[in-house]
């Protein structure tokens, strides 16, 4: 035994060395799983063909020599077909204002090489609506409508608001109202 009582082993005392080794060990790990993780196999079937780009698309939109915004996009297998839609705010591009808004729908270009298909309009741009808080999952669109009670309300301060979803059935959009904030 040793004058000074039992000494730890050379082998049992952390080193520098020791730490860079599990460091190393872990990063390989880390690594590993990251690259070969589970891969597309596991991808929903809707996310491994690429949806529709609203920014190459052709609206039904006239802005004039204006350029037309995409405000918003959302990518989701809305139809239940197994592949992607989207759905996107479009208006014409404003220097101030708040020009009116248009929701569509774009489906796969019809050949390779063309524009993404409108295939439906939620919201006409003649209905002098806006749309906030726009979202789309797999089975519905949902959008906050702003709007214009008469044409003596100022174009700047919308006093008509509603929440609504498009959900898709029967082979098309149908558009439901929610309830408004403080009804019964």
């Amino acid at each position: 035994m040793h004058p000074a009582g039992p000494q730890p082993l050379p082998h049992a005392r952390p080193r520098p060395a020791h730490w860079l080794g599990t460091a190393a060990a872990l990063a390989a790990v880390i690594a590993g799983t990251a690259l070969l993780g589970p891969g597309d196999t596991t991808a929903p079937v809707a996310m491994r063909s690429p949806a529709p780009d609203a920014r190459a698309a052709h609206f039904p939109l006239d802005c004039g020599r204006t350029p037309v915004e995409v405000v918003k996009q959302e990518a989701a297998d809305l139809d239940g077909d197994g592949r992607p839609e989207t759905a996107a705010v479009v208006r014409c591009r404003a220097g101030g204002g708040t020009p009116p808004s248009g929701v569509y729908v774009l489906g796969a270009p019809a050949a390779k090489g063309e524009p993404p298909r409108v295939v439906a309009t939620l919201v006409d741009p003649r209905q002098k609506m806006s749309v906030t808080a726009f979202t789309a999952t797999d089975d519905r669109i949902s959008a906050t409508l702003l709007g214009y009670s008469g044409a003596s309300v100022p174009r700047c301060c919308p006093d008509l608001r509603r929440a609504v979803e498009w959900r898709w059935a029967d082979g098309k959009f149908g558009l439901t109202a929610l309830p408004v904030a403080g009804s019964v």
